[in-house]
């Protein structure tokens, strides 16, 4: 890659990171302790992210516990998962607090896999972008005489290749949620 495309081709590796972050907050049915990085307990007056308050461990496929280092934050971890918008009912047992994940219904499923396509088009569309974004670039430095005038065509020629290569990885973080989200 040429030190003219590599700003952008870091641009498109933090959209496709952003994008497997987004969807790893999508519940499949197994209890993934990614989806409560969002969530956010008052801690003595500053909200901080539930694994940075206690211990998140999987005891089962379908089941998160989360025991705070300090019992007195139990109602308030409690009350952050319930402000969330995860759809899931804590339950404390005075020690820990337990989440149950439900099986989806395929119904469920079937929306879950269209809003994982919608944030991969999203995602795409933003790669799109940033070759636009990359293109007027490469034009406005030619015209002023940065660049010799054939290395152009080259530059445009790189920039489609960036994005042709993180569309397909788009194309492959979407279908392998999209797996998971179908799997039983």
């Amino acid at each position: 890659m040429s030190d003219f495309t590599k700003p952008y081709e870091e641009k498109m590796i933090k959209s496709v990171k952003s994008l497997e972050s987004d969807l790893s907050a999508i519940r499949a049915g197994r209890a993934n302790p990614r989806i409560l990085d969002r969530v956010q307990v008052d801690y003595y007056g500053t909200l901080t992210p539930i694994n940075q308050v206690g211990n998140v461990s999987v005891p089962e496929a379908r089941v998160i516990v989360i025991q705070p280092w300090d019992a007195g934050l139990l109602k308030a971890v409690e009350k952050a998962i319930q402000a969330s918008d995860l759809g899931i009912n804590p339950t404390n047992d005075g020690k820990v607090i337990r989440l149950v994940f439900p099986e989806l219904d395929e119904e469920r499923r079937k929306s879950l896999t269209k809003e994982v396509k919608k944030k991969g088009d999203e995602c795409k569309i933003a790669i799109r972008n940033i070759r636009r974004e990359a293109i007027d670039r490469f034009k406005k430095i030619e015209k002023k005489g940065e660049i010799p005038e054939g290395q152009l065509m080259s530059l445009e020629e790189e920039a489609q290749k960036l994005t042709d290569k993180y569309i397909a990885d788009i194309d492959k973080v979407v279908e392998n949620k999209n797996k998971d989200i179908m799997s039983i």
